[in-house]
């Protein structure tokens, strides 16, 4: 089971009385942005997750029952709908497939342990520097930029550039489709649509 159960904060007990520990919470601190009905985005933090529901700091507030699509540290996309308002924010029941709730499992199994067992920054797969580090990113608005691959693994990589795209963007890598996780020092970290292919990496994130 998921260890260290979210402190309860205020305004967020409704949400845990209604949820009724269908999934045991964790309290956590990851940030990302996020996307109303009105598809404009806004950063957020969300304080409060398991995996069936979240509850986030945010600037705005939306109605009950509107869809909400979430890009998240560590996490990537995710949706659901505005379950109920709380103090700052608001809480979302997320929509997700068996599959898709499995993995946010052992994420938050990661996330909620990594502190008490000095765990390392997330390695899922081996990074590697690739022979050729030089290519270039495509941003959403059609802007490309020459950029070097600092490290790079099977789900995602470590770019250095002057580029600076928000977190939850999404980018063209080379050849490949990939999503901005963080901003890290002198660049940004992206994490892959999907799970590559050892063999084929180095030729598609390079574009040759």
């Amino acid at each position: 089971m998921i260890a260290g159960l979210a402190a309860q904060t205020e305004g967020s007990r409704p949400l845990q009385a209604v949820d009724r520990r269908r999934h045991q919470r964790v309290h956590v601190n990851i940030l990302g942005r996020f996307m109303l009905e009105d598809r404009r985005e806004y950063p957020c933090q969300v304080i409060d997750m398991s995996p069936g529901g979240m509850a986030m700091i945010t600037p705005v507030t939306g109605k009950v029952g509107e869809r909400v699509v979430a890009y998240l540290d560590h996490i990537s996309r995710v949706e659901g709908r505005i379950s109920r308002i709380i103090d700052g924010g608001f809480a979302v029941e997320l929509r997700n497939t068996p599959r898709k709730r499995d993995k946010l499992a052992n994420i938050l199994t990661w996330l909620a342990n990594r502190d008490e067992l000095n765990l390392p920054e997330d390695r899922r797969h081996d990074r590697f520097v690739p022979k050729n580090p030089i290519t270039k990113i495509v941003l959403e608005d059609g802007s490309e930029h020459v950029c070097r691959l600092i490290d790079v693994s099977l789900s995602g990589a470590a770019i250095a550039t002057d580029a600076n795209p928000a977190i939850g963007e999404s980018i063209a890598l080379g050849k490949m489709r990939a999503r901005v996780v963080r901003q890290i020092e002198g660049g940004i970290a992206v994490e892959f649509a999907a799970i590559q292919n050892r063999e084929l990496l180095e030729h598609h994130i390079t574009g040759n």
